[in-house]
């Protein structure tokens, strides 16, 4: 025996040891087996009462649809990104981390109980087949599908890439009959819908993404190469993130390797579990670390566009411009759980390299109906960048410029649910063969005064908030027993808050005809003409790009505040 160990006093504290391991052992084992015991003998309750439904319930169940709801509610007491998919829902799921489908490449536009063609994505099996935006759908492969959902719908169109299908339409443009055969084909909708230059002297690279599927970061540096070879003076990089929904965490890290070099911590992970206990590094070579880059956030951004925005922040690598973002830091991973179904669940939360984590809501704690709440202030912690700048964890990235995140008004959310634009774009189309560049395009004062003359008689009724308000109010005034002595103020201020919808649209005129013109502009240049119109008038665009011509405000802004 070693020396050592036969020194006085050794043994005593080894063997409390031991025996404190042995007991926590034991502890350990005794609360596996109480977690295995609940677990198998809810499992068999829930399954008896499956048996008991299925033989003795009055009408005949169906048992995919039963299992379903019951899985649906069991996860709805845990977070909304654990999921559970079923073999039909599997072609949907592999869209959102693949961007591929077999289709016909459109979407689809709901009128009541009838369906139009919408967007009709480039190079499209559709658009080589002759449809257009704005065709009323009226059978598919002989199939009627008048009061048919647009999931219902979809379900028809899909299918193997190679496959034909029969549509019939009511055609926009001839407002005729007429059957289009359609070859399926792979859809692939790209995460990068438009890259492009901007700016006066055209030297800013302006890059959208709109998804993390499988090889956006290459899609993304591809890109910025191929805009380099436009201007290699190229003076700084806009990555546009807003809207973004998140997706897979490995191109997270791949986009922020374009901008940070080999070897440096992008995210960390933890869980329950150790498995999930890891850290992402970027392992390749970085495409610039010195170029000037502007990411851009809003409260869609979540998941890995926040990883990007919170990385980068935390670096001091880029700076941060537009609204906070969503705050989801939770990661999902899928498990097999037999007949091609699936259940995506949370396994990890994530921490950016200051070590925050962005997560807003706390799932693990809801009040007594069960809502979970945003993390108290009290828990929020505070963080420091590279520089030493503070940051801090939940509620999201903010950015380090903010822009107002502009709000539709309600006039504009009524001719948008109600078609208005849609159908105007349609028409517009049919007396114009060509317009102008997307970047370029504008709709004249006579044109916007041929749109208000074409609403004239369309029923596209609102209330205003003060209007509502009043309701409210007036609701109240009953309920108070109050009416009767109020109304006639009541009726005298409803009569003066009563809006105009002539003058409505006139006070939202930029509103609505950027709308508008972005609703044309897609007719002719697809989701491109969409994006490059709206960079026009985007506010949080104009910043990045005023502020790339501003070095010093940019270095000002990456260094804590005295």
């Amino acid at each position: 025996m070693n020396h050592f160990l036969k020194r006085k006093g050794f043994w005593k504290p080894f063997l409390m040891g031991a025996a404190m391991v042995g007991s926590l052992s034991v502890l350990i084992q005794a609360k596996t087996a109480d977690s295995y015991f609940e677990l198998s003998k809810n499992m068999e309750v829930f399954a008896n009462i499956f048996k008991e439904l299925n033989t003795y319930y009055v009408d005949p169940i169906e048992p995919g649809k039963l299992t379903k709801i019951g899985i649906d509610a069991m996860l709805n007491d845990l977070d909304p990104y654990t999921n559970y998919i079923t073999e039909s829902d599997i072609e949907d799921y592999e869209f959102m981390t693949t961007g591929k489908y077999g289709g016909i490449g459109a979407s689809l536009r709901k009128k009541e109980k009838e369906t139009y063609i919408g967007d009709i994505y480039e190079n499209s099996p559709a658009q080589k087949a002759g449809l257009h935006s704005g065709d009323k759908i009226l059978s598919i492969d002989g199939k009627n599908v008048f009061d048919k959902t647009i999931d219902e719908i979809s379900i028809l169109l899909k299918g193997s890439a190679g496959t034909k299908i029969v549509i019939k339409v009511k055609d926009a443009f001839t407002d005729g009959e007429a059957e289009r055969v359609v070859t399926r084909g792979e859809i692939e909708v790209s995460s990068v819908p438009y890259a492009g230059l901007i700016g006066t002297n055209s030297d800013i690279a302006y890059v959208k993404l709109t998804q993390f599927t499988q090889n956006c970061g290459r899609l993304v540096r591809t890109a910025l190469d191929s805009l380099k070879l436009v201007n290699p003076k190229m003076k700084s990089v806009v990555l546009d993130l807003r809207g973004n929904p998140g997706g897979l965490l490995d191109e997270a890290v791949e986009v922020c390797n374009i901008f940070v070099d080999r070897g440096q911590l992008v995210v960390s992970t933890k869980g329950k579990d150790r498995e999930w206990d890891k850290n992402f590094n970027t392992e390749g070579n970085a495409w610039d670390t010195r170029i000037p880059v502007a990411v851009l956030v809003n409260g869609s951004s979540a998941s890995a566009s926040e990883i990007v925005a919170g990385t980068l922040q935390d670096l001091d690598r880029g700076i941060v411009l537009g609204t906070k973002s969503y705050g989801k830091g939770l990661v999902q991973t899928t498990r097999p759980v037999g007949f091609n179904a699936r259940l995506k669940l949370t396994t990890a939360k994530y921490y950016t390299p200051s070590g925050r984590c962005i997560q807003a809501i706390d799932y693990s704690h809801r009040d007594e109906n069960g809502v979970a709440d945003k993390f108290a202030d009290s828990l929020i912690g505070t963080y420091k960048t590279r520089n030493g700048r503070v940051v801090k964890s939940g509620g999201g990235v903010t950015p380090d410029v903010i822009t107002t995140d502009e709000k539709i008004s309600a006039i504009a959310a009524a001719l948008y649910s109600k078609n208005y634009f849609f159908d105007y774009a349609t028409q517009y189309v049919k007396q114009h063969k060509t317009i102008p560049a997307a970047n370029s395009f504008s709709l004249s004062p006579a044109e916007f005064t041929d749109f208000s003359n074409w609403l004239s008689g369309k029923d596209y009724s609102y209330k205003t908030k003060t209007e509502v308000l009043l309701d409210s109010l007036s609701s109240a005034t009953k309920e108070d027993k109050l009416f009767d002595a109020s109304k006639t103020e009541l009726a005298a201020l409803k009569a003066k808050v009563m809006h105009d919808k002539k003058q409505d649209l006139l006070k939202n005129k930029d509103e609505v005809k950027r709308i508008l013109e972005n609703e044309i502009a897609a007719r002719y240049y697809f989701q491109k003409g969409r994006i490059i119109q709206n960079l026009r008038e985007d506010e949080t665009v104009i910043k990045a790009i005023d502020l790339s011509g501003k070095p010093d405000q940019i270095q000002a802004l990456l260094q804590p505040k005295k």
